[in-house]
């Protein structure tokens, strides 16, 4: 079994309760799914779950580079050198990433509203990012967007590998099962 779950802003990606948050157990009422994968509660978007040890391997082993975009809300105006930084790989503390395909976008109309609202400075100026890796080490792209200046406001990833939110049709804390050959499927 293979399931999309679009995760809301403030949900840790687990089912044992912490205390503070909701976790998945709150939206998703199946027995022995685990993530395949992680989005940090601070992040909002695509999540994948299964039942099934080797498919959430082949998802998530570093080696099987599937493509994730993000849409990311970030607090500055991005030039043309801060996608020739992303384009490259950006230097982070313990490592350097690989490329990311990187493009500004105009703020996507299909985009559901965050609560809570993202915080707004009339002095300072935002843009978005479309930004695709084929990592995903520990909040990757929020470290990627603050080590070029542009700290991360909001961040929501909308696709993995074939899979986009959209055509899913998810609203937010929703889910639904989905074939594997959806996933993997040429784009």
């Amino acid at each position: 079994m293979l399931i999309a779950f679009n995760k809301p802003f403030g949900v840790i990606c687990q089912f044992s309760p912490d205390g503070k948050h909701k976790t998945l157990k709150d939206y998703i009422n199946l027995p022995n799914v685990y993530p395949a994968g992680r989005l940090d509660t601070d992040s909002e978007g695509l999540l994948l779950l299964t039942d099934n040890g080797a498919l959430q391997h082949k998802i998530t082993h570093p080696k099987r580079h599937i493509a994730k975009t993000y849409l990311a809300q970030v607090e500055g105006v991005a030039t043309d050198n801060h996608l020739a930084l992303f384009r490259q790989g950006i230097e982070l503390k313990e490592f350097k990433t690989k490329p990311a395909i990187t493009q500004i976008i105009s703020e996507p109309q299909w985009l559901w509203q965050r609560e809570p609202h993202i915080r707004y400075r009339k002095s300072v100026p935002d843009t978005w990012l479309q930004i695709t890796i084929k990592e995903g080490k520990n909040r990757q792209v929020r470290r990627m967007c603050a080590a070029v200046g542009l700290p991360c406001l909001r961040l929501v990833r909308c696709q993995i590998g074939a899979l986009h939110i959209q055509d899913l049709n998810l609203g937010l804390g929703e889910w639904c099962e989905v074939l594997e050959k959806q996933l993997f499927q040429a784009a």
